[in-house]
């Protein structure tokens, strides 16, 4: 095998970086979201404003990330930032948290989604050991080239991108059902002091996570400083439109009674329009355009994985890529402890531990750009420095409201993190 500084033979443009953004940002979470959000959150301003927030803490996350790629131009995203700027151990925390849950969680979950609603085709067929082949079959696609690579997440997010497009034409057709969930008065203004809108803010965050994709994959983008910034931030923006409108489009096909702590709110909500068998073409759909979800985490989560295994002789059996310059060891690894927690965790509560992991994380991330001196002919991220401490202050928030709501998922998040500090002072100090 080529040594592992060895790069990719092929470089993907602006568009197949933007679409691994997207598809990384459209998951589970925009469909799945909202059930628990209406629980205690109801005015329809208020669950606009949720994602308004979280789509303009994600393109302040945009900005700051396409100035810390610009420059340091290395794979590996936040692991590189915060090893090169802060210390190796902040790196090597993040790359574990990414291992371990930060990215393997997400295709985790997208694959219990996947089965979950795809199994009213066939539940014998459709079960958990189908979500696993997915993840196996994905991870074998991956494992060829950078342009395999590409080109299977193109293909796969047009997929995503037209289905979301004939969702929110429909939705915006159809006249509302008699008991909508829409609601446009004034009591938002008292819902922003409930502590269920801070908590509402945790699943949100969840659902915007993967606004940075393109970032962890830099050197194998094409001409970085002008293709990085200009895949992250329109993406980033586009999927805040299209997370906007789908909520709409939900609350006015159902009630509050139908929506309210249920995980399905999009096959609900077209059952109401669609009738029980558009319903559950719907739900076919939603499986189905997973896959491009499942493919962009497995990507760009494997290149932290191996950006860490370069610099750490603990992981350094995973350090090297085939001819065609892919990271395998690491890959497959990612696939591998995906799969496990899809037969070790339920669907809410990897997604909160996850949560709580990542948005620690992804804050250092952001705060390290404070510690990053400008530099010429490069991206720079506009409203700088103050822009980072809105980010960093709304993102101390979340979390310390998700701390007191959710404690027992929290402390999960927090026991990930201080394993991974263990095994990076397991390993020889010359290292540190």
């Amino acid at each position: 095998m080529p040594s592992p500084q060895s790069g990719p033979l092929e470089k993907i443009g602006w568009k197949t970086a933007a679409a691994i953004v997207i598809s990384n940002m459209i998951g589970t979470g925009v469909f799945t979201s909202l059930g628990f959000q209406v629980a205690d959150i109801q005015n329809t301003w208020s669950i606009i404003l949720l994602w308004f927030i979280g789509g303009m803490l994600g393109l302040i996350g945009a900005f700051t990330y396409a100035e810390l790629g610009t420059h340091f131009k290395e794979s590996g995203g936040d692991y590189i930032y915060l090893s090169r700027i802060f210390h190796p151990f902040a790196g090597y925390l993040y790359a574990w948290i990414s291992l371990t849950v930060g990215f393997s969680a997400p295709i985790a979950i997208s694959a219990l989604a996947m089965t979950s609603y795809l199994s009213p085709i066939n539940p014998t067929i459709f079960t958990d050991w189908f979500g696993i082949s997915v993840i196996l079959l994905v991870t074998a696609i991956h494992s060829i080239s950078v342009g395999q690579s590409g080109k299977f997440q193109q293909y796969s997010t047009i997929l995503k991108i037209g289905f979301v497009f004939v969702l929110i034409a429909l939705g915006f057709y159809y006249v509302p059902v008699e008991n909508t969930a829409i609601n446009f008065t004034n009591t938002w203004q008292e819902e922003l002091l409930l502590p269920g809108f801070a908590v509402s803010l945790i699943y949100v965050s969840y659902a915007y996570t993967g606004w940075n994709s393109a970032a962890y994959i830099t050197d194998e983008i094409e001409d970085p400083n002008k293709n990085l910034p200009k895949a992250l931030i329109p993406a980033t923006i586009f999927v805040m439109v299209v997370y906007i409108l789908l909520q709409v489009v939900f609350l006015r096909h159902a009630s509050v009674g139908e929506l309210a702590n249920n995980v399905e709110v999009a096959m609900i909500s077209f059952s109401n329009v669609l009738g029980e068998n558009g319903g559950f073409w719907v739900s076919v759909f939603i499986g189905i355009q997973l896959l491009a979800t499942i493919s962009g985490y497995l990507w760009v989560g494997s290149r932290i994985s191996y950006a860490m295994a370069t610099e750490n002789p603990l992981w350094k059996v995973i350090a090297c890529k085939n001819k065609n310059g892919i990271p395998v060891r690491a890959l497959w690894l990612q696939g591998i402890i995906a799969i496990i927690l899809t037969l070790t965790g339920t669907f809410e509560q990897v997604m909160l531990y996850a949560s709580f992991a990542l948005q620690l994380m992804g804050t250092l991330t952001v705060a390290s750009l404070l510690w990053l001196k400008r530099s010429e002919g490069l991206y720079h991220s506009p409203g700088r420095p103050w822009l980072q401490y809105i980010y960093i202050l709304f993102s101390l928030g979340v979390l310390g409201f998700m701390l007191k709501e959710q404690p027992y998922e929290s402390m999960i998040g927090i026991g990930f993190v201080v394993v991974g500090g263990i095994t990076y002072f397991l390993q020889p100090s010359k290292n540190k």
